[in-house]
C-alpha cells in the first residue's frame, strides 16, 4: 500500500489548491497491515526519537482513539492515519489545526465532484453523513509549540453504520448507470491507496496554511455545516453563526455574541 501511495501521492503534489501552494513534504511513512492504534504507534515513535513529518497508517485497527477518549474498530477499506506535522511555534497567528486539516481534507474531495461540508469541531460530511472524522492536537513545551498531531479516520470502501457514508458510496451516485459493476462498487479514487494519497495532500495543505488564520476561517466558513436548531450552550439555545480564526464556533442570541470552544 505505501509504494502505490507514494506513488498516487507525487502525482497529486502536482496540483496547486485553493489560495495557497501546498509543497509536497518529506514524509517518513510507516504501513501496517493491523494495529490497535495508530496514534499509539505515532506516540512511540516520536518518543524514540522519530520527527515531522511523519505518518503511521494501519489496514485496519482494532481500537482507534476518537474524541474524549471513544475506542472504536477501524474494518479494510478505510484510510486510518496518525501523522505528526511541523507547526507555528507560537499559538498566536497560526491557524486553527482542526480547520487547516477539514478545509485541506475538503479541498482534496471536491475536484471528485463532492461537496464536502465540516460539523465542528472535527467532522467531515457528505450529504448530511459522516465521511471522515479528526482528533488533532498540538505538542507543547512549556508555552512552545513543539509540532501538532492528527488523527484522521476515512471512509473508503469499508461498510458504514447508516449515520456515515463511504467515498465509494457517494461517488458511486455520480458514476453512469452503464458502468461495469465493479467498477461501480468500489470507485478507482476510493481505494485506501489513493484515498490516503489524498489525504496526506490535505494535511500538506494545512501545513502551508497553518501562517495564515484568516484564510483558514474563511475557507472553513464557506463549507461549515449548520445544524437545523439552536445548539444549547451554558444552559440556552443559541443559533450557530459562523467560525472564529482561532477554532472556536461563533453562537448567537438576538444581540448577543459568545463563542464556543472544543479542547482535544
Amino acid at each position: 500500500m505505501i509504494g502505490a501511495m507514494a506513488a498516487a501521492h507525487r502525482r497529486l503534489a502536482a496540483e496547486v489548491a485553493a489560495e495557497v501552494a501546498a509543497d509536497a513534504l518529506p514524509w517518513r511513512l510507516r504501513g501496517l497491515p493491523v494495529c490497535a492504534s495508530t496514534e499509539t504507534e505515532l506516540d512511540r515513535l516520536l518518543r524514540a526519537g522519530a520527527s515531522a513529518p511523519l505518518a503511521v497508517i494501519a489496514r485496519r485497527q482494532t481500537r482507534g482513539h476518537g474524541q474524549a477518549g471513544r475506542l472504536w474498530c477501524s474494518p479494510p477499506g478505510g484510510v486510518w492515519l496518525s501523522a505528526a506535522l511541523p507547526w507555528p511555534e507560537r499559538r498566536q497567528g497560526s491557524a486553527s489545526l482542526a480547520l487547516a486539516v477539514a478545509v485541506g481534507l475538503a479541498l482534496q474531495l471536491e475536484p471528485l465532484g463532492l461537496r464536502p461540508r465540516i460539523k465542528w469541531p472535527n467532522d467531515l460530511l457528505l450529504e448530511g453523513r459522516k465521511l471522515a472524522g479528526m482528533l488533532p492536537r498540538l505538542r507543547w513545551r512549556g508555552d512552545r509549540i513543539l509540532g501538532a498531531q492528527v488523527g484522521l479516520g476515512i471512509n473508503g470502501f469499508n461498510r458504514v453504520p447508516p449515520e456515515g457514508i463511504s467515498l465509494a458510496q457517494a461517488l458511486a451516485c455520480r458514476q453512469p448507470a452503464t458502468a461495469p459493476g465493479p467498477r461501480r462498487r468500489h470507485h478507482p479514487q476510493a481505494r485506501p491507496e489513493r484515498l490516503a494519497a489524498r489525504v496526506l495532500r490535505a494535511l500538506e495543505w494545512a501545513v502551508a496554511a497553518a501562517g495564515a488564520p484568516e484564510l483558514v476561517r474563511r475557507q472553513a466558513q464557506q463549507r461549515l455545516w449548520l445544524p437545523p436548531e439552536p445548539v444549547r450552550h451554558r444552559g440556552e439555545l443559541w443559533q450557530v453563526l459562523g467560525l472564529n480564526a482561532d477554532g472556536s464556533l461563533v453562537l448567537g442570541q438576538g444581540e448577543r455574541r459568545d463563542a464556543l470552544h472544543r479542547h482535544f
